[in-house]
């Protein structure tokens, strides 16, 4: 089967080719860290984890590079006497990783911050000047800007001509030859602070927000790669911006545009500019992180997600419909089968994953497993439910959902396990049929002692472990 991705650029479905079938390159915009993060961005983080560890299934390796924006113009208005930019920036980083890790999503192989890649940007920028696409400010300012005229096929990853789009605001517009231009580098402003500056050809100031991402993919993955991610909100101007800056530098840049849809609240998008956010802090202090994680990917990707009550409790009971039949099997099945006897994921998640991540279909498709595997245990068939077991396992850790495996850990460590019980569980019965009741409670004392219960059935005794 063929991974399909929605390329937005494209404006269809894509069959996914790597440039290298052995190492997947993968850039995503990371956050802004003005404030801490809302659940809107975990969503889009976790969107994104999700089709990393797909590729990871599907091709071994991927390289995965999220950016944080640490120096920005809400960075810095949000900064205080009490708390300098910096500071404030790594505040909030910190609080950005903490709620990704709270909902299990992994850490990108590379986290470059904005700050530790200046003279990669000032290097691209000085390209872009020689190469008539960027022209300093003549009025001295020190701002740099990026010709949109200069570039014929500016506007095509959303679209847009340049004539209907609107000025761009993220710099003063009085040194710029067209209101579209954008701003590569701003010069120093007095009410700065003297340590957010850097010094450059044009003077004293800071990289614009856009030429951050393109340095930094560059840097860390090379001219060219294979796929660019970020929410829905930052196809413009943000993407249009690093595709028309890094292929004017010569770079071929992203070979795959990929989008989240965003996180909604009545219709409208939850963002920090309009105040209807919920923090991610409060969604999981209220909520179990595996809950979170579920109702956050139960929509698919690129659909928006309006999140209600009902979401987080759909979430819990769905969860708890896997957990209960994993249990179940443990609780009721002798023995364990080598994991390889049965394969891995089904063909019917495997193909709802290659189809753009269909992770709706593809738990869909675990649900069916499950249901599938209580009807074999209710049937006494052990190798069926031995094998959706084994297909559950495979599809849930895949998922993320690896805590669902509980304290039993993987097959593997089962089998072990439970050829150690069920040894004791023979003398245990030979003892009693010899009458050496003694040895026999010493033998279940032992096993209870372990945290392991022993259930006597006319279909033999059976274990589980406590909690």
């Amino acid at each position: 089967m063929t991974l399909r991705l929605y390329d937005t650029r494209a404006q269809q479905l894509r069959d996914f080719v790597p440039l290298d079938p052995e190492n997947v390159t993968m850039y995503v915009c990371g956050p802004t860290v003005q404030s801490g993060p809302h659940i809107g961005h975990v969503r889009a983080a976790l969107s994104f984890d999700l089709l990393r560890r797909w590729l990871a299934h599907r091709y071994g390796r991927v390289t995965f590079v999220r950016n944080v924006t640490d120096i920005d113009d809400k960075v810095l208005a949000n900064a205080t006497d009490a708390e300098p930019w910096w500071a404030l920036a790594y505040r909030m980083e910190q609080e950005f990783t903490a709620a990704y890790a709270g909902v299990g999503i992994q850490s990108p192989t590379y986290e470059p911050r904005a700050t530790a890649s200046v003279p990669q940007m000032q290097e691209m920028i000085t390209t872009l000047i020689e190469s008539g696409h960027a022209y300093p400010a003549p009025d001295g300012s020190g701002d740099v800007y990026f010709d949109v005229r200069s570039w014929p096929t500016y506007g095509e990853l959303t679209n847009q001509s340049i004539d209907a789009m609107e000025a761009a605001e993220d710099a003063d517009p009085r040194g710029k030859r067209n209101p579209q231009d954008f701003a590569l580098w701003k010069g120093t402003k007095p009410e700065e602070p003297a340590d957010a500056t850097w010094t450059s050809p044009w003077g004293l100031g800071r990289p614009g927000w856009h030429i951050e991402c393109s340095a930094m993919s560059k840097r860390y993955l090379g001219a060219e790669f294979d796929i660019h991610g970020g929410g829905l909100d930052l196809r413009f101007p943000h993407h249009e911006n690093e595709l028309a800056q890094s292929t004017a530098a010569g770079d071929a840049f992203a070979r795959y545009w990929v989008h989240n849809g965003l996180v909604t609240v009545d219709g409208q998008k939850m963002s920090k500019s309009l105040g209807n956010f919920t923090l991610a802090a409060d969604v999981l202090a209220q909520y179990e992180p595996l809950v979170v994680r579920y109702a956050l990917a139960s929509a698919h990707y690129r659909s928006s997600l309006d999140l209600t009550e009902s979401s987080w409790s759909e979430a819990d009971a769905a969860l708890g419909r896997i957990a209960t039949f994993i249990a179940r099997v443990r609780r009721s099945l002798p023995g364990a089968p080598e994991e390889s006897q049965f394969g891995g994921v089904p063909e019917a998640f495997a193909a709802a994953m290659d189809d753009d991540l269909g992770v709706p279909q593809a738990l869909a498709v675990l649900h069916e497993s499950v249901r599938r595997g209580n009807t074999a245990i209710d049937a006494d068939d052990h190798e069926e439910a031995w094998r959706a077991f084994v297909q559950v396992d495979a599809m849930v850790r895949l998922l993320g959902f690896d805590e669902l495996m509980g304290s039993g850990g993987d097959l593997a460590e089962h089998r072990t396990l439970d050829a150690l019980v069920q040894t004791m569980i023979t003398q245990r019965a030979q003892a009693r049929a010899d009458k050496d009741w003694a040895a026999a409670d010493r033998i279940r004392d032992a096993i209870a002692a372990a945290g392991i219960t022993l259930e006597d059935t006319p279909a033999g005794t059976h274990w589980s472990i406590d909690g």
